[in-house]
């Protein structure tokens, strides 16, 4: 995996860059702001791109936009201090794969940056429940009825798999855990998901589900 660090404290990239390759991850590049973490993107094509909210000149955010456009290959996780539920929301909907705090212990940051290689989002149990809830106030409860047709085509196990999806299971290895399943095989049924609902990601996924009613929001 090869990543790119986006962050305006040198302490911070130094002692980030120091775990991911005592762990086997390259850093291709370090950028103290947005407008240059774009321009390392563009230069180095990484996988994923770890990149802080606030920084000088460009913001995360505007910096986000930029390399959906300008390097969609790469993946962006949001590496902040903000817990703010509209920093989490505006990231998501600027093309974030994941949403993670930097009070994240070093296992489970390192857990999720794993998944994110395979496109699996990469947010806390705390945060996608937040995000969870604010796609289910969208959620136009009206049009439940004749919008579960859209859902009408998946399987009882892909039922079961949307289901676990909006509870906040999104890992591979968590899914198949919980089906008795093998990770492939979980593999397997999310693409026929995604396929019969003309999606490309677990996030579009949990957003349709909610919004057409074809899964409850769980409650707390």
């Amino acid at each position: 995996m090869r990543v790119l660090i986006a962050d305006d404290h040198a302490l911070f990239r130094d002692g980030l860059r120091s775990l991911l390759s005592a762990h086997g991850i390259e850093v291709v590049g370090e950028a103290c702001n947005g407008r240059e973490a774009v321009r390392l993107a563009r230069a180095e094509q990484p996988d994923v791109v770890l990149m802080d909210l606030t920084m000088p000149e460009v913001d995360g955010l505007t910096a986000i936009r930029l390399l959906r456009s300008e390097v969609p290959e790469a993946k962006v996780v949001v590496l902040t201090a903000s817990d703010d539920e509209d920093d989490l929301f505006e990231a998501i909907k600027a093309g974030a794969l994941g949403y993670l705090l930097k009070d994240l212990k070093s296992e489970r940051f390192l857990e999720l940056l794993e998944g994110v290689a395979e496109g699996e989002p990469a947010l806390t149990a705390g945060l996608a429940r937040k995000l969870l809830l604010e796609l289910g106030r969208s959620h136009d409860a009206g049009s439940g009825a004749g919008a579960r047709a859209s859902g009408e085509h998946l399987t009882d196990r892909e039922m079961e798999v949307l289901e676990l999806l909006v509870a906040g299971t999104a890992e591979t290895r968590q899914l198949a855990e919980r089906l008795g399943i093998s990770q492939n095989t979980v593999k397997f049924h999310l693409r026929n998901i995604l396929d019969k609902l003309h999606l490309h990601s677990r996030a579009e996924a949990i957003s349709y589900a909610l919004r057409h009613g074809i899964v409850d929001l769980p409650e707390e």
